[in-house]
């Protein structure tokens, strides 16, 4: 089994929290509300309380999908996983170049799994400090990182070894 040379946990940014946050406390506020003033629940206050809770278990699922990005990196490759659906592996010989980089607002539009307006393919869970992957061939690929010197030192060190 290859060995790790690096492995990361990036949790989702204070920003998205607090704003999933606000989200489920006026869902559950709107659900109260429901609750107290349509008891009884006639036919169209139970369809409301229905849309309100399939509402708040997709914004929970898709919250808990997206909680962080996974990081990991040995001598074949780096491996970037995004929730269940988003995973990256980049082969240690198709990376061109590592640089560091700012996740910003105006180059992604947002956190998450984002296009860039430059072409980059990126995984963002905050702005701030991120890895740019440019492969030999193919699309850029940025994500987010605590540590993004280190990553970039390991990927340098190990493409210089291999030539």
């Amino acid at each position: 089994m290859e060995q790790t040379a690096y492995r990361e946990w990036v949790p989702t940014g204070t920003f998205v929290k607090v704003t999933v946050l606000a989200v489920v406390l006026a869902i559950v506020v709107l659900l109260s509300t429901l609750a107290f003033f349509l008891y009884p629940l006639n036919t169209e206050g139970l369809v409301g309380f229905g849309v309100l809770l399939l509402t708040l278990g997709f914004i929970l699922a898709v919250f808990l999908n997206f909680r962080g990005i996974r990081i990991q990196l040995n001598s074949k490759g780096l491996t970037v996983d995004y929730g269940l659906f988003n995973h990256k592996h980049i082969k240690m010989d198709d990376i061109a170049s590592c640089n560091l980089v700012n996740a910003s607002f105006r180059r992604f539009g947002g956190v998450g799994v984002r296009y860039g307006l430059d072409g980059s393919w990126a995984y963002t869970t905050s702005f701030g400090n991120a890895v740019q992957v440019v492969p030999k061939k193919g699309i850029t690929f940025v994500f987010s990182s605590n540590n993004p010197e280190r990553i970039c030192q390991i990927i340098n060190t190990k493409k210089q070894a291999r030539t």
